[in-house]
């Protein structure tokens, strides 16, 4: 009896601490089960032409009809990953289609127009504007960088006449959508056609490609009101232009032709939309100017040939 109750003492004092917290050895817990694989990394889809298009802005889509950015950029043959000069870039219709179309893979080098043509303007070209253009590239590469998402083309510039030694041969394609008509009005005074010609052929890599959207003048239209100051070229000019510089024509496309626009040796491209400059204050006139659409233009796809 007296070693019974001493075990009975013995087990009642280990009840009495366990009770107290002390720690009870842990039971004995089976293997840990391996942990899941992980999900593979979702790989990134590249947007579509179509894609970017339906994202821009309204005011950007409003102009399509006009445009027709999608088939224009296919016919010339733009794609993901292209190195593209655009030239005159401006406020960047194209050029927020064309950074995240290009991709992170690509690059979109702006281009304007030579500084010494700006004077010749007159009108909006003050010389506060003018000032302003001697940091165009700096400027224009700043803002371009503010319409860069985080899987679009980096961009960089430069100006025509200016063109950098590291940039020649680098590109493949180059873009002069609307802006060689003041390059031929002003010609006579600098040979602008001329050097923006020679520069975009020379910033081509050999088999690059350069596509032109222009106002086009009607064959019967006068040399002499087609000669760039009315905005309306005329395409054997444009043709004869490019081969002049070593250009080899490959072809021309329809897309952009506007068969309403029907201007007479009175007319200059700017009454049409989006300017509207002969009708701002007569609602009249803006509407038939409005039923005409945006100017008729070419559309013309050369190469520069293989070395």
């Amino acid at each position: 009896m007296h070693r019974l109750g001493a075990c009975l003492t013995f087990a009642l004092s280990l009840t009495m601490l366990a009770a107290c917290g002390e720690p009870a050895a842990p039971p004995p817990t089976a293997e840990e089960a391996p942990a899941a694989p992980e999900a593979p990394l979702e790989e990134t889809t590249p947007q579509t032409l179509a894609d970017i298009l339906d994202a821009q802005p309204q005011e950007t889509q409003a102009r399509y009809a006009h445009r027709h950015p999608k088939e224009t950029l296919e016919f010339i043959g733009i794609e993901p990953g292209m190195t593209v000069v655009e030239a005159l870039p401006g406020g960047g219709w194209y050029s927020k289609i064309l950074l995240p179309y290009l991709g992170s893979d690509g690059q979109l080098i702006g281009a304007d127009y030579p500084f010494a043509i700006w004077p010749l303007f007159g009108g909006f070209a003050t010389p506060e504007f003018i000032e302003g253009k001697k940091t165009w590239v700096t400027d224009w590469t700043a803002g371009a960088e503010e319409w860069r998402g985080a899987s679009d083309a980096p961009v960089s510039a430069f100006v025509y006449g200016e063109l950098p030694e590291e940039v020649k041969g680098s590109a493949d394609a180059v873009l002069l959508v609307r802006a060689l008509h003041n390059l031929a009005r002003f010609d006579a005074e600098g040979a602008f056609l001329q050097q923006v010609i020679q520069d975009s052929f020379d910033v081509l890599r050999p088999g690059g490609i350069a596509g032109i959207v222009q106002h086009e003048a009607r064959p019967d239209m006068p040399d002499e009101w087609a000669s760039g100051a009315n905005g309306y070229l005329k395409k054997d000019f444009v043709i004869a232009a490019m081969q002049q510089a070593g250009f080899e024509y490959v072809a021309s496309s329809d897309v952009n032709n506007n068969p309403n626009d029907m201007p007479t040796e009175s007319d200059f491209v700017w009454r049409l939309p989006p300017s509207f400059q002969t009708s701002r204050d007569n609602e009249e006139l803006k509407a038939e100017m409005e039923a005409i659409g945006e100017s008729n233009r070419m559309t013309l796809k050369f190469i520069k040939p293989a070395a």
